[in-house]
């Protein structure tokens, strides 16, 4: 199972920035379908101490611009 430590920065007196973890991020995939989402584990309750992160669906990423061919590239 992928994961990642999540963290906030804490400057200290000394004027160095150090980082305190908060939680985790977890790479999950669903059982049925195998999509791939993403649940942060907070370390502490602020309201909430799961959330929950999915790729955006197609009608939410913007069309990709044209690519430019290179010179000398064949086109198509």
């Amino acid at each position: 199972m992928t994961h990642f430590n999540v963290v906030v920065p804490v400057e200290g007196t000394d004027g160095k920035t150090r980082f305190r973890r908060v939680g985790a991020l977890f790479e999950n995939a669903h059982s049925d379908t195998g999509e791939i989402y993403y649940t942060v584990q907070l370390d502490f309750p602020v309201g909430v101490t799961k959330l929950l992160a999915f790729p955006p669906r197609a009608e939410e990423v913007p069309e990709a611009a044209p690519r430019a061919e290179a010179p000398g590239e064949p086109a198509g």
